[in-house]
């Protein structure tokens, strides 16, 4: 599978609950396929995310295709109002 959502299952912060929430409407309202890695059941899934974003502070959610970062839930979101989602998560050649 190609997109996958680093998030979390326990957190006690409102915001990354509706940013995750939100992120998970708008890839299933646009039909786009995604696996959960949930960073909450290991330190070593939350490591492995902020590595692969290139931020040892990353906090989720973060979006990636496959190995290759896509970005966190501002970018994302800036990429729903521009109404680039496929290129931001890089599914179509545009977003190569």
């Amino acid at each position: 599978m190609g997109i996958k959502l680093y998030y979390t299952t326990v957190t006690a912060s409102r915001t990354v609950k509706s940013q995750q929430a939100e992120v998970i409407r708008i890839l299933e309202s646009k039909s786009i396929q995604y696996e959960l890695i949930d960073i909450s059941v290991g330190g070593e899934l939350r490591d492995e995310m902020r590595s692969k974003a290139g931020n040892p502070t990353a906090v989720p959610p973060q979006l990636f295709n496959e190995d290759t970062y896509c970005g966190n839930y501002e970018m994302f979101s800036e990429a729903v109002e521009a109404d680039t989602v496929e290129q931001f998560l890089k599914l179509t050649e545009g977003g190569v």
